[in-house]
């Protein structure tokens, strides 16, 4: 008898050992049920904040999703006085209503006069049409008339930023919102809670709501204590290309608005704009900085003034911090890697090769079977596309893998020359959840270069198919 199963035995094999592999890897959302957030992840949630001075914070719960019966599904940030602002967003070809009317606001007030952001989870309102968008413009609109409305009237448009996030191509329950946007005013507050709260309102697949503060000073200034907070969701359909999912930025240093937008840019490029979880750029992503100047002092004139240099070290440190907390809640992630790239002959191309390898599957399932497969980082870098001449050379490139205990790298290729991998100090470190891989370009054809750039991004699991092929069909006991 042959020994070569038929092809409906062999398919009833595979879908059983892909049952029961899958039963211990089930991941636990944070909005089903009790919402409680797995006790791995609690260590990423704060418990204090410092949050800045002026701006306020409220997360309540309407029912955008009817499946989500009692947690917050509706954000709105404000500051006290007009502010500064400025925003990216996703250069997807299919642009969300929010996206848009959020363009047009900032576009309209030149980044001046901004008072709020309001954002709703549960539903993108992406891929909606005329009605999506004055369902956004309404949004915004019903913010507006929450606040002092004479700057409004006079510069006659809206002062409110609109996001949304959640499935695709479905309206909004528009009239349920608009009659909660007073409630969520009113809810308001400084408080660390209320932050919280904000946060938590516009998770969908996160397990964790993803939230940061912290303080600075500035050389101008060294008596004035500033703050900075911000927020981010996101879990899959993370690969941005200019922002990514959805995040706020909040400071009350003074940073006029002709400065905001050029040090939003800077920063994303090296924060939200290095993440990579499934290689898929969202139609929703934005990501806006609202500055209000409510602590004082001297105003930014020049992002290469010793202010700006400071501020811009600052704020670039936070959004990356920030930023990867969404790889940390990857979906169906069980790695933390960073991919950094050194001596390169310029910072893109340094950029695009971190994305490349960030992106490939062949590497990301590599790194979940915990197997030293640096072939496939090679040939990530291979195919990288866009880079100018000469910026890989095989035989100076070298590729490592560096312990996050502080033990020595382990050297996979050095200069073109393939090395005898310990196997075993291999696997062990693969074992870890976090890891770095280093990739040395030496300079490329030139001898001076010396640029570099990082990527964070995460592994591809079992359960990461899972959610990918269940996200839409109600399998997923999830509050989207």
């Amino acid at each position: 008898m042959s020994s070569t199963l038929k092809p409906n035995r062999a398919s009833d094999i595979i879908q059983s050992a892909y049952r029961v592999n899958l039963n211990h890897l089930i991941r636990n959302y944070s909005a089903p049920v009790a919402g409680a957030i797995p006790a791995t992840k609690q260590k990423y949630v704060p418990t204090s904040g410092t949050y800045p001075k002026g701006f306020l914070a409220s997360g309540i719960h309407v029912g955008v999703k009817p499946t989500n019966t009692q947690f917050p599904d509706l954000a709105l940030l404000a500051s006290e006085t007009p502010c500064s602002g400025a925003a990216v967003f996703t250069k997807n070809r299919f642009q969300a209503a929010p996206v848009t009317v959020s363009r047009q606001v900032l576009e309209q007030r030149s980044g001046e006069g901004i008072r709020a952001i309001v954002i709703n989870s549960g539903c993108a309102n992406a891929v909606t049409g005329r009605g999506g968008l004055n369902d956004a413009s309404a949004m915004g609109h019903a913010v507006d008339t929450c606040f002092d409305s004479s700057q409004e009237s006079a510069s006659g448009s809206s002062s409110t930023l609109v996001m949304s996030t959640g499935v695709i191509g479905q309206r909004l329950p528009i009239s349920k919102i608009l009659s909660a946007i007073p409630t969520a005013h009113s809810s308001l507050a400084a408080t660390h809670t209320n932050w919280l709260l904000a946060a938590r309102a516009i998770c969908t697949t996160d397990t964790f709501p993803k939230l940061l503060s912290r303080t600075f000073t500035l050389p101008s200034s060294p008596g004035i204590t500033y703050s900075l907070a911000g927020m981010t969701k996101g879990a899959g359909m993370i690969h941005p290309d200019m922002a990514t999912l959805l995040g706020m930025l909040f400071t009350d240093a003074p940073i006029p608005a002709k400065m905001l937008k050029p040090l939003l840019t800077h920063v994303v490029d090296r924060s939200f704009n290095a993440i990579s979880v499934d290689g898929d750029t969202s139609t929703n992503d934005t990501v806006a900085f609202l500055a209000n100047g409510a602590a004082g002092g001297e105003p930014l004139s020049s992002l290469d003034s010793a202010n700006g240099e400071a501020i811009t070290g600052v704020v670039t440190s936070f959004t990356q911090q920030l930023s990867q907390l969404v790889i940390r809640d990857g979906e169906g992630a069980t790695k933390f890697v960073r991919v950094r790239v050194i001596n390169a002959a310029s910072f893109p191309d340094a950029r695009k090769i971190a994305s490349s390898i960030a992106r490939s599957p062949l590497v990301k399932t590599a790194l979940y079977g915990k197997d030293a497969n640096w072939g496939r980082i090679l040939c990530a870098i291979g195919y990288t596309d866009g880079l100018s001449p000469g910026a890989v050379v095989s035989e100076k490139t070298s590729v490592s893998f560096v312990p996050t205990d502080g033990s020595e790298s382990l050297k996979l290729l050095v200069k073109g020359e393939p090395e005898a991998v310990d196997e075993v100090r291999a696997a062990k470190i693969l074992e870890d959840e976090d890891l770095e891989i280093l990739v040395d370009l030496g300079g490329g054809e030139g001898e001076e270069g010396r640029e570099e750039a990082s990527y964070w991004f995460c592994d591809f699991s079992h359960v990461s198919v899972r959610v990918f092929t269940l996200y839409t069909s109600g399998s997923l006991q999830a509050n989207l």
